[in-house]
């Protein structure tokens, strides 16, 4: 027997260690900041959009982290195109920022108001990020432009402390088409002349405005100017901002070379789940005319981690099917974890599910992942609720939680253990003929005296072929097996020997106690053993071809829920709402009840086994009613019936028409009936079978419900709405217009005629290449799905009550069996259409918009840190770099005869038009 003893924290500190020195086995990689990187060439119909510089692990390497406020102008000049343009820009630098950052983004016009319920700077996670896009589209440009109310806005957001946020590089994203407004009072009151916000201005849409006050709010404020005239400008105007903050960490030289590590990712090139250590590249040449050092980040050049290869370096078999490695980041994100399970593989989204949301939250917790972001080590016993493998039931348990920081890392590495799971079996064949002997019984020849054997798919051994059918699976094992021994080289010896010898050890309760007994006699199907070591014997050998249970026991719900309870556990079939049943005279449903093997040798407990059987449900449903009735000679046949010497008034075989016995299990699911037509509804959340009954048991503190969220689910995408689309109207010159000399120098004239001169030029106008881009593609998108379960609660072990109905109330009596997770209950059957009560959810929904409501979440946010080192200043940045901008001023003469040129061609185009109608 070994142990993991969780009181010497010593072995998770090497462990740690290890895991701190796993980045030797990733791959390289680097980037420069003005080049794309290298992927394999597309077909010429698709339009490759990946761009390295929006990679989380190049966001992360190139600058420190960011506030950073977006004020969007939705003054009445900003309409159509324009506007859209804004939008789609918005959405672009949304996608700049990473969870080091926090944003927030206001529209203004005669006065300033955020977009979104966000009141001050947020986490710039992907869930409010998309509010913030979300909202975004809902902005409509009316009134007119005060650039003062905007910048006003935006530094009282960043000159507020009293909220988490970034403090390290501070900014301000302007987007407008245009004024002359330079706002000089409000830079001297806020920014000047420390200048500790950088003021960035973008000029959107096609206009003949002047961009010079734009310009010198940029340049004045250690920002830069941009223009966005269309949409193909979007994505490299609103992230050349980078360049600019990177200024501080290239003049910073060695002091920035420090490696930094980013949060989980999906890899680009379908690789998996990558973490990334990364450093910046910088052009360290001096210009040769003025002598100035350079100030250009070149790139990010990182190393890759696979978060396989560190799960390769972390134990656990001998951890047991309960116990697990975990690992979280200075955001409280897991990058190690059982329960970090993405369903969707889209590189474009981060994976950002924190710990607290990965497990079910209470204050042990928080206080442990605090401990964690701060670089602590520590251990502490707690009592928790945790989810059943399946998500249906929850249980409260024991776990013993130790952790500590990875060298050289922003990680820190925890381990959860069960009190049973301090110590392990390691197997220790020596006796080479008892190999052989215990092996044989592996064999397919033996299945039909032994019972039928699974085997775990494991990699027992670096040549063994997995396969996901555990027929297959076994045959390649054993082929293996004729080749090699237990104790080769490339073999793992720990999980060979466990194995053989839990093979052995089955093997004798088939012999020994399984053969001696008639499983009809006690109407089962079938009886089980389950082992830590991988192997689970179902016996007689027929009954394998109904078993439904995974073979690998640490992933099978009942083994891991009987580790956790006491006694036995009964678990019916899961049927949804949807389900109508089968006839069960030609179809066989069983109920596998299950208990742990608990041993103790030398004070030590361990479980490492779970033993059960698998009940036939009608020939057991007949027993349930005889043993809830009040008969007390169990060999007495026939009918039983009431006399005034009996009492019937609770017996669930006489009255079995007026009376509904059910057994309940603790999830809420239906076990047992006496009745009839539930017993095809037998495992269905017992809701739909009695929602009046259900909803009186919830009500009267039998049960306690428990919602929480899936923040790594998969949904079809919404359809989305055409309004934002519609074409715009085509807009007709009045002879006013004609004669308004302001008409014909005005940009909306000017960019009529290019459009109609366009469309006069290129007959292909109206039409459209069948182009698509890879970000456009329809496909499935990450979505939040709400979860509901139910437990026992503390408070009842038995009760009686009357279910108020009116005319025709319901009495009924609860009590939860000893050394089970079953609730027996008795109750009248309605008798009304009064008694009927809208159904306890169960099933998993997706959840409502903004549910979670994350205008409340940012409220009280989750502890978190940010990088330790932050390159925000440097008294020798050269700032005389801000951007240059060009307006054109078209001629009034050359205006006036290309508008005569376009009205005579129009004119001489109307007979011909004319006659074509005729």
């Amino acid at each position: 027997m070994a142990a993991w003893p969780p009181s010497n924290r010593s072995s998770l500190k090497h462990l740690c260690c290890e895991v701190g020195h796993a980045q030797v086995r990733g791959h390289q990689h680097s980037a420069p900041s003005t080049m794309l990187g290298a992927t394999p060439w597309r077909a010429p119909n698709k339009i490759d959009l990946y761009d390295v510089r929006r990679r989380p692990w190049y966001i992360q390497g190139a600058s420190s982290p960011k506030d950073m406020v977006i004020i969007v102008d939705v003054s009445g000049s900003v309409s159509g195109l324009t506007l859209k343009l804004m939008k789609t820009s918005v959405c672009e630098m949304l996608d700049t920022l990473s969870d080091d950052d926090y944003v927030n983004v206001a529209s203004f016009n005669e006065k300033a108001k955020p977009v979104s319920c966000f009141n001050h700077l947020v986490q710039a996670n992907i869930r409010n990020k998309k509010v913030f896009k979300e909202d975004v589209q809902e902005m409509v440009a009316k009134g007119t432009t005060d650039y003062k109310a905007g910048f006003e806005y935006a530094f009282d957001q960043l000159q507020n402390s009293n909220i988490t946020r970034a403090n390290c590089n501070k900014m301000i994203m302007m987007f407008t088409d245009g004024g002359e407004d330079r706002v000089q009072d409000v830079f001297e009151r806020y920014n000047w002349p420390n200048k500790t916000v950088r003021v960035f201005t973008f000029s959107v849409g096609q206009h003949n405005y002047d961009v010079t006050p734009l310009q010198w709010m940029a340049c004045a404020n250690k920002g830069y100017y941009f223009e966005i005239p269309s949409i193909g400008a979007i994505r490299i105007n609103t992230q050349e901002y980078l360049d600019v903050l990177g200024r501080p960490m290239v003049l910073a030289g060695n002091k920035a070379k420090q490696v930094q590590w980013t949060n989980v990712y999906q890899d680009a090139l379908g690789l998996g789940l990558m973490v990334t250590g990364t450093l910046p590249v910088f052009n360290l040449t001096e210009d040769g005319s003025s002598n100035k050092k350079n100030q250009l980040i070149l790139g990010v050049m990182g190393i890759d981690v696979a978060l396989n290869d560190i799960k390769k370096l972390t134990p656990r078999y001998n951890l047991g099917a309960n116990g697990y490695i975990f690992a979280i980041d200075l955001n409280g994100y897991i990058l190690l974890h059982p329960n970090l399970q993405p369903q969707i593989i889209n590189f474009r989204e981060p994976v950002t599910l924190d710990f607290l949301d990965a497990e079910l939250e209470d204050e042990n917790k928080e206080e442990i992942r605090r401990s964690m972001i701060d670089g602590s080590d520590g251990q502490r016993v707690i009592k928790t609720l945790i989810k059943s493998l399946d998500e249906r039931y929850i249980d409260e348990v024991v776990r013993t939680y130790t952790w500590a920081p990875i060298k050289s890392t922003n990680y820190s590495l925890g381990l959860a253990l069960p009190p049973y799971s301090t110590y392990y079996i390691r197997a220790n064949l020596i006796d080479q003929i008892l190999q052989v002997k215990y092996f044989e019984f592996l064999l397919p020849n033996s299945f039909e005296s032994e019972g039928h054997v699974f085997i775990a798919p494991r990699e027992y051994c670096k040549d063994l072929d997995l396969s996901d059918n555990n027929t297959e699976f076994l045959e390649n094992f054993i082929a293996l097996m004729e080749k090699v021994t237990p104790d080769s080289k490339q073999c793992d010896n720990f999980l060979l020997h466990n194995l053989i010898l839990d093979t052995g050890i089955t093997q004798q309760l088939v012999e020994r106690v399984w053969k001696d007994q008639d499983l009809n006699t006690y109407s089962l199907l079938a009886v089980f053993a389950a082992t830590d070591g991988g192997i689970t014997r179902v016996f007689p050998n027929k009954a394998a071809d109904d078993w439904e249970e995974d073979p690998e026991p640490f992933n099978a719900s009942f083994y891991r829920r009987s580790l956790d309870n006491k006694g036995y556990i009964f678990k019916p079939p899961y049927r949804d709402s949807s389900y109508r049943g089968l006839e069960l005279e030609n179809n066989t449903i069983g109920i596998l009840v299950s208990t742990a093997v608990e041993l103790s040798i030398g004070g030590r407990t361990l479980k490492p086994a779970v033993v059960g059987v698998k009940l036939d449900l009608e020939a057991w449903a007949e027993k349930f009613k005889v043993l809830a009735s009040n008969r007390t000679d169990r060999d007495q046949l026939g009918t039983h019936r009431c006399d005034p010497s009996t009492s019937c008034e609770m017996d669930c075989e006489a009255n079995n028409k007026d009376l509904i016995c059910v057994l309940i299990d603790d999830g809420g699911f239906l076990v047992l009936s006496n009745q009839e037509d539930h017993w095809y509804q037998v495992g269905k959340f017992f809701s739909e079978v009695d929602a009046n009954l259900m909803s009186a048991l919830y009500n009267n503190s039998f049960f306690v419900r428990k919602e929480s969220y899936d923040f790594q689910s998969v949904c079809t995408p919404e359809a989305q709405s055409n309004t934002g689309a519609a074409p715009r109207g085509v807009f007709v010159p009045t002879m006013a217009d004609f004669l308004n000399l302001a008409w014909w120098t005005s940009a909306a004239a000017w960019s009529l005629f290019q459009q109609l001169l366009y469309g006069l030029t290129y007959s292909s106008w109206f039409q459209t290449e069948d182009v698509t881009a890879d970000s456009m593609e329809s496909r499935e998108t990450s979505c939040i799905m709400k979860q509901t379960q139910y437990y026992f609660s503390t408070v009842n072990a038995t009760y009686n009550a009357i279910i108020d109905c009116g005319n025709c109330s319901r009495l009924f009596h609860a009590q939860k069996l000893a050394n089970t997770n079953l609730l027996f209950v008795v109750a009248d059957k309605p008798m009304c259409s009064q008694c009927e009560s809208t159904k306890l959810p169960q099933a998993e929904i997706r959840a409502l918009p903004r549910d979670p409501n994350q205008c409340e979440l940012v409220d009280k946010p989750r502890y978190r840190k940010g990088p330790h080192i932050c390159f925000d200043y440097n008294a020798t940045e050269d700032t005389s770099d801000c951007g240059r901008g060009a307006s054109f001023k078209p001629s009034l003469s050359i205006l006036l005869a290309l508008q005569l040129l376009l009205l005579y061609l129009t004119v001489s185009r109307q007979p011909l038009s004319s006659a074509s109608c005729l």
